[in-house]
């Protein structure tokens, strides 16, 4: 059975929807920006989870839309060990949402995960 896709019209996009792409997108330039160009430092996780959600906060802000923003950043040196999360939301899925971004680098692998809640 072939997957189901939906397609949404520039458009047709309205003020307040949520575009996944777009968010995605905040989010990946949050971290190339910040963790690019840098090898894994256990005492600069902190710092970098810090710098990465709050560039994503600063950005979706300028997006100017009706949403309550949550970011969380998790970073984790690679060692071969594996990683897993799990999200479980009750709300409105027409307006609501969650994006999730997974890049690696040579040393380390960052997940971040934006939460949209329309007000």
């Amino acid at each position: 059975m072939a997957p189901i896709v939906y397609a949404v019209l520039c458009s047709d996009l309205q003020q307040s929807d949520f575009v996944a792409e777009q968010i995605q997108e905040i989010a990946r330039h949050a971290i190339t920006q910040c963790l690019s160009s840098v090898v894994y430092k256990k005492e600069k996780v902190n710092s970098w989870c810090a710098q990465i959600s709050d560039a994503c906060l600063k950005e979706l802000a300028k997006l100017n839309k009706p949403f309550k923003y949550i970011v969380t950043c998790i970073i984790m040196q690679k060692t071969g060990a594996s990683l897993y999360t799990a999200a479980s939301t009750c709300w409105d899925v027409k307006t609501d949402g969650l994006c999730s971004l997974q890049v690696s680098t040579e040393t380390m692998d960052c997940v971040v995960t934006i939460y949209t809640l329309q007000i």
